[in-house]
């Protein structure tokens, strides 16, 4: 760890000063408690140091619970449609920082920069949308089984949010969550992964820029058991939103159950893309690259199965391993890089553990399944790697990789690629590749998703639709669109009798 105050110049390996960056509570920047920081390096380049961030436990956990606390009843006394126009400048702000903002993704979470520009642009959507819900927030007016009497129902915040959100979309999950929260009423705070903090500084600063109270964002960086587990059960939290993998889930879940609060779980993927005999084969390619080795398969919507009609199995399995062998690996801020590093190196270790797990089950390997060394030796590079001839039990075609492993498996029907679609514990993205419109509708309607795709990849969803899975993907809940409200707010029904007599609604109907 480094030992670094908030604010002061920290030396960086061969890059001068870098900036030191501290927790964000009660409308300032303040260092943690204990006085530790601990460092963000470049995945694709190990000696540069990005910064410093603070080092954070209970303590912070507890000061900024108790700044979101108290800000509460002032920010919910905004009316709405102002709280959607401090939401609009920060879009505004996002819009012209972009590119900055994307190239310091880049750097500390490696992704390529047309990605990371992706990744902001989400958050531009998203905080635009959510402004909009400042004067969106409808409910119901139903007529009585009484006379004189009127009813309707509205939303309420709930209070204050922990949201703790991951390093693989590190600006634009923040804004699936933060942004919704806020326009309700809510307060909030935010733990950010380790790996990917700076992305939500950024974040911070421009909803800071735009004019939000002091308290009602507050920030703690650290680490999940240190910040992460006290947050998710303080008895001042109302509702704690996650994203992350199923396994750590289950604990935020149980952390929640004995207080009732809400809670909001987006988890793991095991991806499906369905090709049949029908297929354009060179658009299924298309495909199975960008949905297979964007992000360096780091995503929860990657597209880590290929089911293959086996009629064209051998044609596509051709295709797809000279597209994955001729993909250009390295920094991704250099514009003819395709794919980044791992994000780290127990991730690139995760990898190559389920490449060798892949190898002892039998499946063939077609391209890839080695760390990448030489002039990727700072980074944490691996090839983009193929598995062929994968029967739907391996773990390999079962188990979430988070990686840029592919498993190809031929199957003999539509039916038959559904059965196999479906066979996994989760249930969040899948796809199908046709040119029968019948075979289309049927995988829609029979795969068991939250998100489906018709000739395209497990990836590309947009903010103005529910996000979200079925199975141990999710527990019920979506975000964006209208849905994300859901997670933030409670309904309250109202009636007012104005006929001056007791009216007993059913027993007297």
């Amino acid at each position: 760890m480094a030992e670094t105050a908030a604010g002061a110049p920290a030396k960086a390996r061969g890059t001068g000063s870098v900036q030191a960056h501290g927790n964000y509570v009660g409308g300032e920047w303040v260092p943690a408690a204990s006085g530790r920081t601990f460092e963000n390096r470049n995945p694709a380049d190990s000696s540069d140091l990005i910064g410093t961030f603070a080092d954070s436990g209970p303590e912070d956990v507890e000061r900024a619970v108790t700044a979101a606390r108290e800000a509460f009843p002032r920010w919910r006394a905004v009316p709405a449609p102002k709280r959607g126009e401090i939401l609009y400048r920060a879009a505004e702000i996002l819009v012209r920082r972009k590119e900055e903002f994307s190239r310091d993704m880049t750097r500390e979470m490696g992704k390529v920069l047309a990605e990371t520009r992706g990744d902001v642009q989400e958050a531009i959507d998203m905080t635009y949308y959510m402004a909009g819900e400042g004067r969106r927030q409808f409910g119901q007016t139903t007529p009585s089984e009484m006379q004189n009497k009127f009813q309707m129902s509205v939303r309420q915040p709930v209070g204050v949010c922990g949201l703790i959100t991951p390093w693989n979309f590190p600006m634009a999950i923040p804004s699936w969550k933060a942004m919704p929260a806020l326009v309700l009423g809510n307060t909030v705070v935010i733990k950010p992964a380790t790996d990917t903090p700076l992305s939500v500084v950024n974040l911070v600063r421009a909803l800071e820029e735009a004019g939000l109270p002091g308290g009602v964002v507050n920030m703690v960086t650290g680490g999940g058991g240190a910040v992460g587990s006290p947050l998710m059960r303080h008895p001042d939290v109302g509702v704690v939103s996650f994203t992350g993998s199923t396994g750590v889930g289950r604990m935020v879940s149980e952390a929640c159950a004995p207080a009732f609060k809400h809670c909001h779980l987006e988890m793991g993927g095991k991806n499906v893309i369905m090709v049949m005999e029908d297929a354009n084969l060179e658009l299924a390619v298309d495909g199975a690259v960008w949905g297979g080795f964007g992000t360096t398969g780091q995503r929860c919507t990657a597209a880590s199965r290929v089911v293959v009609h086996e009629k064209v199995s051998r044609d596509f399995t051709e295709r797809f391993v000279a597209r994955a062998r001729a993909l250009r690996v390295g920094d991704g801020l250099d514009p003819a890089v395709e794919m980044g590093p791992c994000v780290n190196e127990a991730q690139l270790k995760t990898v190559e553990s389920y490449v060798a797990i892949g190898r002892g089950e039998g499946a063939k390997l077609l391209a890839g399944g080695s760390r990448l060394g030489g002039e990727h030796a700072r980074g944490y590079f691996h090839e983009p790697t193929i598995f062929g001839d994968c029967s739907p039990d391996m773990r390999v075609a079962r188990e979430e990789i988070f990686g840029p492993v592919v498993s190809v498996i031929p199957v003999p029907s539509l039916e038959e690629a559904i059965t196999v679609g479906n066979s996994v514990e989760y249930g969040l993205s899948a796809s199908i590749y046709t040119q029968d419109i019948n075979k289309a509708f049927v995988a829609m309607r029979d795969m068991y998703t939250g998100i489906f795709y018709v000739n395209a990849p497990t990836i590309g969803a947009e903010t103005h639709l529910p996000f979200g899975g079925t199975k141990n993907t999710g527990n019920g809940h979506r975000e964006a669109c209208v849905q994300a409200l859901e997670v933030f707010s409670e309904w309250k029904s109202i009636y007012i009798d104005y006929s001056g007599t007791l009216q007993r609604a059913q027993i007297d109907t």
